[in-house]
């Protein structure tokens, strides 16, 4: 196994999807992330679950909203409406791409005036084996953060990072409100300067 002292940042994520341009072009009028998403062109067969969910953490429910409003009508699919939960108040919609995704915060009520502003990307991977793929990454370089058993490790990441977190692979698709079954590509890569590598689920971190 390869390992390194030298810490892991994620700096962007590439989606596979059919269309590129307009890709980028949903996903400006969206969500406004600039370079943190990259695509590429991929008709690789995938069906159900992916594997995989994309989150933006916001600080107030009002920016959920915006969010998850424009995301809707650029031509997202909404998979759970925004509601207040146990933790805060949040919602998922599913991508013309087919990628997932869950804007969320842990206020339930608004602070302040309405904004667009994302403090967190965090990509959430859902895998077999919380434990093994935990320790994966620390032999790659990674610090947790956070970890709960075999249920929910999150890593350490700078500021500026997009934000690596692990489920069990049934919890993220309860998470994100669809049946955990799915084959194929995962359609997906995380893009660091360090790489490339594949870890024990089968997602893939290449260098562009």
């Amino acid at each position: 196994m390869n390992t390194t002292t030298e810490q892991i940042t994620i700096d962007s994520v590439l989606l596979e999807v059919p269309d590129a341009t307009a890709a980028a072009a949903f996903y400006a009028a969206a969500f406004g992330l600039g370079d943190k998403l990259r695509f590429r062109t991929s008709e690789a067969p995938t069906s159900g679950f992916r594997g995989y969910i994309l989150s933006l953490v916001v600080s107030q429910p009002s920016t959920v909203d915006s969010l998850i409003g424009t995301a809707v009508e650029a031509g997202a699919t909404t998979v759970k409406p925004a509601k207040k939960s146990f933790w805060g108040y949040g919602g998922v919609i599913q991508a013309p791409d087919g990628a997932l995704w869950k804007i969320a915060t842990s206020s339930k009520k608004d602070t302040g005036p309405a904004t667009r502003e994302v403090d967190d990307v965090v990509v959430l991977l859902g895998v077999d084996n919380v434990k093994a793929t935990k320790q994966f990454y620390v032999d790659h370089g990674l610090t947790v953060a956070k970890s709960f058993g075999s249920k929910y490790v999150e890593f350490d990441a700078p500021a500026a990072a997009i934000k690596l977190a692990l489920y069990g692979r049934r919890a993220a698709a309860k998470d994100a409100g669809v049946p955990e079954e799915g084959t194929g590509s995962h359609r997906f890569a995380i893009v660091s300067s360090t790489g490339p590598f594949t870890d024990p689920d089968g997602f893939a971190w290449e260098t562009i």
